[in-house]
């Protein structure tokens, strides 16, 4: 069976600006496009409906042609000059809907005719194997279609990959949650003949599930395709039942579906590279389809396999193209997931609109590239100044240095920065001879998140990526001295040795001065979460859960909603579409106020802009709440501050807001100011002391009331790495370009 892929996304219309950055956003309505002309000849409206014509994959798209009033006939439409009008069928609502196939790579036209009204499209195809916006293909790369552990697919599995893009035959199998012990999810193959039937044969141990809201039963059958897309493996599944339904199609639906999909998105990330991955986040969940919801996701959309947000939000598009033409466009769909999950969602739903609608996410960070990492680059140094110093400092001291609850948060996060470390976290099975080594190997592949992403920052002189990274001017501790926690000797010491770390995390004497480049395109890409992309218009629940209180560290701190928080607030002024339930042991039916709040905005047929719909329909029920035993406590949830909820529930911070650093976590490296001694009081200095301020700072301490250097705001969604042209930040084959 031929592999084919795809792309689609909703959001923007042409020319709408982005909300707090000014900058032009350049969607098609409708999730893909029509003719942009208005004169009568031109009334026949074409439009993509499974991507954006400028981002198809895999050959085909679904298409929707609307005629004008009064058009009668049937759409003559041709592809490059063919006639495709056979793909196309009515459709309930008056349009005609078809999938077009057999494009080769690059750009097509599409025309259509009804009568004397005719409409066309520029269609641009992009490899089933991907790229199309992400940059090159990494290499080496580690295939996993032998060992593939999702959702059963047969006895056989996935077998081995057809060629070096990990590729295999897209298949469609059945299972269905059995009623035996543990109720395991068991493979199953239909009869191929007589059906659809009116008198269906199950399994003897087939269960039944109940419907919510209609009590309606049915077999708990679920259709599961699974394929490659983009060197990744994917997997949807759908209530179908094959002995009573037809096969589906985007015209003949699954009847037990709501139409409404969700996309799970896994967590991790040290380690996640240079691998297809042979497990994705997906489960036969009775939540989601005792209420009717498909669900779909990848490998690549796992970030301990893929810890590239870039990548992921391509292969999102590109796999969630394929299920549209498969059974239709989704009313809406959800991005779901916590940690990396979380950065997945808030990512691609800024950077990439359309593609969630919503996101439901926990243990929150906004970027792989910001509060994550100054996190642990900063207790990397801390963890190396505390054990080499020979200067004592009590557990108390070293808690308000570092902002965190736990002492032991500070080793915790000096170990997660090992996925800065190009020697540390490879993944299993990568060869050893292919591994960098500064000796053995200098040239090899390096275990690093910035090397994993580095079509968008670029390398030195080298060949090592670029990072965006930067602790000049940062002032260690400060805090704890303003608060009397440490004694200006502490500060002193503290910020004169703890120096930085160089590309492969060796400690080093000098602070580490981060590479401009890699800092600039981090902010115009949103590898820096800037939240007035497409994150405006998303409809977010934030279940916030809660670590900080754990006695050997962890690295999902609450304080990192708040950044988000923080930034969202920045960008448009409020955050009124951002709610935070938990921590606690939360009751709340997330999901079904998720599906309250997006109904509520799709049903709202008025002129306003689709943020004042966003935040007018949300659920009065969705407010801000935690819950202290079984009691639900509904107050504004806060970083700090009074209340019970931060009383029960009270937040850590991170060594870089000790230093001063705005709550948003957005600053990657600190505009200057001279040191000035009124900046400290009530803390006095000696001459000396302040001699040796000085002479440590001496091109200045960070100036967190101005923006960080290179900050600024989206340069465009839907960026592109290449190969596609449109929206290019940065062409890696290019890099001395300056789109």
């Amino acid at each position: 069976m031929r592999q084919h892929q795809r792309t689609q996304r909703r959001g923007f219309t042409r020319g709408q600006t982005l909300l707090a950055t000014g900058i032009a956003s350049l969607f098609l309505a409708g999730c893909g496009g029509s003719d942009d002309s208005d004169t009568p000849a031109q009334s026949l409206r074409v439009s993509t409906v499974s991507s954006m014509p400028e981002y198809v994959s895999g050959g085909d798209a679904l298409v929707e042609i609307a005629p004008p009033a009064g058009a009668t006939g049937t759409p003559v439409v041709t592809l490059d000059g063919r006639d495709v009008s056979a793909a196309f069928k009515a459709t309930s609502t008056g349009t005609y809907l078809g999938k077009v196939e057999g494009m080769a790579v690059g750009e097509h036209t599409l025309a259509a005719r009804m009568g004397e009204a005719t409409g066309s499209l520029t269609l641009t195809n992009y490899p089933v194997t991907g790229p199309m916006i992400s940059g090159p293909h990494e290499s080496p790369y580690v295939c996993a279609t032998a060992t593939f552990a999702g959702i059963p697919v047969g006895s056989t599995g996935l077998g081995n990959p057809l060629d070096a893009n990990c590729s295999v035959p897209t298949r469609v199998t059945y299972v269905y949650r059995s009623t035996a012990a543990g109720r395991p999810v068991v493979a199953w193959a239909p009869p191929t003949t007589g059906i659809p039937t009116a008198n269906p044969v199950y399994p003897a141990d087939m269960e039944f599930l109940v419907m919510d809201g209609t009590n309606k039963r049915v077999p708990y059958l679920v259709r599961v395709e699974t394929g490659t897309i983009n060197r990744s493996i994917y997997q949807s599944i759908i209530l179908h039942d094959p002995l009573t339904e037809p096969a589906p199609s985007p015209t003949t639906r699954p009847a037990n579906w709501n139409g409404k999909l969700m996309y799970p998105l896994g967590g991790g990330c040290q380690g996640g590279w240079y691998m297809q991955g042979n497990n994705v986040s997906l489960s036969i969940n009775d939540t989601w389809f005792k209420r009717g919801y498909a669900a779909v996701t990848s490998t690549l959309n796992t970030f301990g396999t893929n810890c590239n947000d870039l990548l992921s939000s391509e292969t999102v598009a590109m796999t969630k193209e394929r299920f549209t033409e498969a059974y239709g466009k989704p009313t809406y769909t959800i991005g779901t997931g916590g940690s990396g999950g979380a950065y997945q969602s808030y990512q691609t739903s800024d950077n990439y609109p359309g593609l969630f609608d919503g996101i439901i996410v926990n243990s929150v960070f906004p970027d792989v590239t910001t509060a994550t990492i100054f996190k642990i680059f900063d207790s990397r140094l801390l963890n190396n100044y505390f054990n080499t110093s020979g200067r004592t400092f009590t557990v108390d001291q070293k808690k308000a240095i570092s902002g965190y609850l736990q002492v032991n948060q500070i080793s915790n996060m000096s170990g997660s920065a090992a996925r800065l470390d190009p020697v540390v976290s490879f993944p299993a099975g990568f060869p050893n001879e292919l591994k960098y080594n500064p000796t053995t190997n200098p040239t090899g592949t390096r275990a690093t998140v910035y090397d994993h992403t580095v079509n968008v920052y670029g390398k030195d002189a080298r060949g090592f990526a670029q990072r965006p990274i930067d602790n000049v001017g940062v002032q260690y501790g400060l805090k704890a001295l303003l608060a009397g926690a440490i004694t200006v000797d502490d500060f002193l010491d503290l910020n004169a040795r703890i120096g930085g770390l160089d590309p492969d995390m060796k400690p080093q004497t000098a602070r580490t001065t981060g590479d401009l480049g890699a800092i600039r395109r981090a902010y115009q890409s949103g590898r820096i979460l800037n939240g007035g992309g497409g994150l405006a218009t998303t409809a977010i629940i934030d279940r916030r859960d809660y670590f900080d209180d754990a006695v050997g560290g962890d690295i999902h701190q609450k304080i990192h909603s708040y950044s988000v928080r923080e930034r969202l607030t920045k960008a448009n002024g409020n955050f009124d579409n951002h709610v935070i339930v938990g921590p606690g042991n939360i009751q709340d039916d997330t999901l079904g106020l998720m599906d309250t709040w997006l109904s509520g905005m799709l049903a709202d047929t008025s002129a306003a802009a689709k943020r004042e719909k966003l935040i007018k329909a949300r659920p009065a029920a969705l407010v801000d709440a935690c819950w202290i035993g079984t009691t639900k406590v509904i107050e504004p949830s806060t970083a700090a501050g009074a209340g019970q909820c931060n009383t029960a529930y009270p937040a850590g911070t991170t060594p870089r807001l000790v230093a001063g650093g705005p709550l948003a976590d957005d600053i990657v490296k600190c505009q200057l100011k001279p040191v000035n001694l009124a900046d400290y009081a009530p803390v006095t200095f000696t001459d000396a002391q302040a001699a040796a301020l000085r002479a440590t700072f001496a091109a200045g301490v960070c100036d967190w009331s101005k923006p960080g250097v290179e900050q600024q705001g989206l340069k465009s969604t839907w960026a592109s790495f290449g190969p596609s042209k449109k929206n290019l930040v940065f062409d890696i084959t290019n890099p001395t370009a300056t789109p």
